[in-house]
């Protein structure tokens, strides 16, 4: 390959980050798209072998379930970043904010007093069919209110340029981890383009997420004790479970690791007997937290850990019971929500969507499965959902009898045209899609919003999946300040 010439570089008719046509980059990603028209094929893949080396060395994995048994792979790394301009980012992050103080506003409501039920904004089958409302949390007031304390919204541009809310992930969101290391890399193999100081630093999230889970701790006096709860090993998150509590200098535990006494209080148990914790940043799901309230064969949980919750003895982030807003159902509504706690009208905008338990919203998607992505309520990850344009007739049939028999658990939305930016696909740049998720962090003073997010890559030709599980590969995202 010789020199890059952007010239040359096809968009084809999506909006694309880097460039605002065929050589012209946006005015933000002017320096790297300058940079990189100055490498030849050779230094452009001595990049991407510095780029897997380090991956290599950092030990910076993911874990793919397959067929009964679990792989373990290097992070799928792609050198190109992705660019924001960061005046466009704080509107972003402004309306990220919005929206968390309104679902924080919403699951507290739900727990307590249900009045935008009463009010006849959320129909009351959308709460009676939730799988994530958790009726053990009924009564609960978790310190500040805070339910979701770190949420990861997805974020997609559509051909225009508008920027969308694709879904919010509120019960353990994952991905700051990758988000962190891609810097890191980054500035491994692009030391240069760091000197100008016009991209904005991530490297202060983990600091930020120590401070807010010390905001939590029921006693803010003392120097509070903080634990990252892993499911384990096994989980296909353990490394960003590791690495944030090796980053923030925290103990990382097992249910195991953790006791209950008769006065409600959380123990760790350490080879100089028992700690009291004050706040636990947990990543087991709602259901494996507690074996005396959820599931009695959970091995994974701690017995009593809902009742020292419930009692005011230890912080649990995110608190049980937030998944209840994290269903695309509910997502529809979140405009709403905005509105009827906030009064105000909301920042980022909402894909839109059609509910099937509407019959008319039904009809339409029954009729158009062959346009639309439908998605079931509670699934993650890219699983459980049909894209109506790359399905076979076979599996748009299968799907339509799903939604009948359960309409509830299903939503649609158009195929979006998602954006695309320059991707190293063997020895060239090609135009991939991609999506990004910011991370949200509501503490009982302040809200943070990640510089940037984890920019997730379609690698595939044409494809709009970007899971990794599912051979997508992530990104550096980069806020430029061209002040």
């Amino acid at each position: 390959m010789s020199k890059i010439q952007w010239s040359e570089y096809a968009c084809d008719g999506f909006y694309d980050e880097l460039l605002a046509r065929p050589g012209e980059p946006h005015p933000a990603a002017s320096m790297l798209c300058d940079y990189l028209s100055e490498l030849g094929g050779r230094e452009l893949a001595e990049l991407k072998n510095a780029a897997e080396v380090a991956i290599q060395v950092m030990g910076i994995t993911f874990t793919v379930y397959s067929e009964g048994s679990m792989i373990d792979r290097a992070w799928p790394f792609d050198i190109v970043p992705r660019i924001i301009p960061l005046d466009e980012w704080q509107k972003t992050e402004a309306g990220l904010k919005q929206r968390v103080q309104a679902l924080n506003l919403f699951i507290d409501d739900l727990y307590h007093d249900q009045r935008i039920i009463k009010d006849k904004i959320l129909p009351a089958e959308v709460l009676a069919q939730s799988v994530n409302f958790r009726k053990q949390c009924v009564g609960i007031n978790p310190p500040n209110n805070i339910w979701a304390h770190i949420c990861g919204s997805d974020i997609v541009r559509d051909k225009d340029g508008t920027l969308y809310v694709l879904e919010d992930n509120l019960r353990v969101p994952s991905g700051v981890s990758y988000m962190l290391e891609n810097r890191n890399v980054t500035k491994r193999i692009l030391p240069e383009l760091f000197q100008t100081g016009r991209i904005q630093p991530v490297d202060d999230y983990t600091g930020q997420l120590y401070d807010m889970l010390v905001s939590m701790s029921p006693r803010p006096g003392d120097d509070p004790q903080v634990v990252v709860m892993t499911p384990g090993i096994y989980n296909s998150a353990y490394f960003e479970h590791s690495y944030l509590a090796q980053q923030m200098g925290v103990e990382l535990v097992e249910g195991t690791d953790l006791v209950v006494d008769d006065d409600d209080v959380v123990h760790m148990l350490t080879v100089d007997g028992l700690k009291r914790v004050d706040v636990i940043y947990r990543r087991v799901d709602d259901l494996f937290l507690d074996p005396e309230v959820f599931n009695p064969e959970s091995a994974l949980g701690v017995p009593g850990l809902m009742r020292a919750w419930r009692n005011g003895k230890v912080a649990l982030v995110n608190a049980p019971g937030a998944g209840v807003a994290d269903d695309k159902v509910v997502y529809a509504f979140v405009p709403e929500i905005i509105r009827y706690y906030l009064s105000e009208e909301p920042l980022l905008a909402n894909v839109p969507s059609y509910l099937c338990m509407r019959d008319d919203d039904r009809k339409y998607v029954l009729d158009n499965l062959d346009k639309l992505v439908v998605k079931p309520a509670n699934e993650s990850g890219g699983y459980g959902m049909l894209v109506g344009p790359h399905a076979t007739k076979k599996e748009r049939a299968a799907f339509a009898e799903l939604i009948k028999a359960n309409p509830r658990n299903y939503m649609a939305q158009p195929t979006l045209n998602l954006s695309t930016t320059p991707t190293l696909i063997e020895d060239r740049l090609e135009p991939r899609h991609v999506d990004l998720r910011p991370f949200i962090l509501s503490g009982k003073n302040s809200t943070e919003v990640t510089t940037g997010g984890l920019t997730r890559v379609a690698l595939n030709k044409g494809s709009l999946v970007v899971n990794s599980s599912q051979g997508g590969g992530s990104k550096d995202t980069w806020i430029v300040d061209l002040k």
